[in-house]
């Protein structure tokens, strides 16, 4: 766990050699509406260079600890024990594991040996949406059987002091680590139905939102365009979206946005016009936990179970392509 005023300092220092380019946009440590943010490293080791090799070697063992963890949880919170898990859905975009994340967890989670594993790479923010969709269209495709889905994301693992790029002052400023998970079945809905899933790509947008893969590790891609973007965009998105899954608009009670930034949550309530408060459950995650990049919005929903889920919410994210994804619950 680290403070945003501890993370601030932090950086004016690690930054040091570059301090025009910081003071020139430090100020988003404190318009970022964060707090504090769960790390996967202690705080030193983000204040020196690291390659390729050392970053990756971070992930595996942080993500597998994140994933383990998470779906124990969720596993146990169903009521199930381990072997009752047909099929996995791991959503990871912040390092790579070959052999993939569930394959290296199965034995110590308790999997059997031929639960299907779906391992997905580079849905980025949006993974924490499109993945449960996939989860609960895998689960529908073959009734009876229980599906796991985990997101895992290690965003601070990328954070860059050798970047002359403003994105990666941001990334500082922003980025956490976290992991969730739910399991998906066909039968009758314990805590939400998933009533139907669409998505939005939209066209020439790849420099909006992802990752440049360079020689020291990843780098962020952050446009200063995505909240107008999100502003100009949304509300139709929304539309189209709601009339494939069979309903309009007006028919949602409520939202479950994945919160990448106040300025994005900011274009959403402004896109849709919401009332004050409608997002407030979205800001208190970001406050508690910051960007974690997909199990984000996991969190919000987690947030909006414990309070009572509305007759019909939408979930949505963006995410690198750049999309939008959405998905419908309906209260159980």
């Amino acid at each position: 766990m680290v403070e945003q005023a501890d993370a601030k300092g932090r950086a004016r220092e690690a930054f040091g050699g570059r301090k025009e380019l910081f003071d020139r946009i430090s100020g988003v440590f404190d318009n970022a509406g964060i707090a504090r943010r769960h790390i996967v490293a202690p705080p030193d080791w983000y204040m020196h260079g690291h390659g390729w090799h050392d970053r990756n070697a971070l992930y595996l063992e942080a993500a597998e600890q994140l994933f383990i963890d998470a779906a124990t949880a969720a596993i146990e919170k169903a009521g199930l024990v381990p072997d009752q898990i047909d099929g996995v859905v791991t959503v990871s975009t912040t390092g790579i594991a070959t052999p993939s994340l569930d394959a290296r967890c199965a034995a110590r989670v308790g999997f059997r040996d031929d639960a299907r594993r779906v391992p997905v790479f580079g849905l980025g923010c949006a993974g924490g949406v499109n993945g449960l969709a996939l989860a609960s269209s895998l689960a529908a495709t073959d009734p009876g059987t229980k599906w796991l889905f985990v997101t895992v994301e290690t965003c601070s693992i990328s954070i860059r002091l050798d970047s002359e790029d403003p994105a990666a002052v941001v990334a500082t400023a922003l980025f956490g680590d976290g992991a969730a998970a739910a399991v998906v079945t066909s039968g009758e809905p314990r805590l939400a139905r998933i009533a139907g899933s669409a998505e939005k790509l939209f066209p020439d947008t790849l420099r909006i939102m992802g990752w440049d893969v360079e020689d020291p590790g990843l780098s962020v891609v952050f446009d200063r365009a995505i909240p107008p973007f999100i502003e100009e965009h949304l509300a139709a998105t929304v539309d189209d979206m709601c009339s494939s899954i069979g309903i309009s608009r007006e028919d949602i009670d409520s939202l479950c946005s994945h919160p990448g930034g106040i300025k994005v949550l900011d274009a959403i309530e402004s896109a849709l016009k919401l009332n004050q408060g409608e997002l407030n459950l979205e800001r208190e995650v970001l406050r508690d936990y910051g960007n974690m990049s997909a199990p984000t919005v996991m969190f919000v929903l987690e947030r909006l179970l414990e309070r009572g889920l509305p007759e019909k919410t939408l979930m949505t994210a963006f995410g690198p392509g750049f999309t939008c994804a959405g998905l419908l619950l309906e209260a159980a």
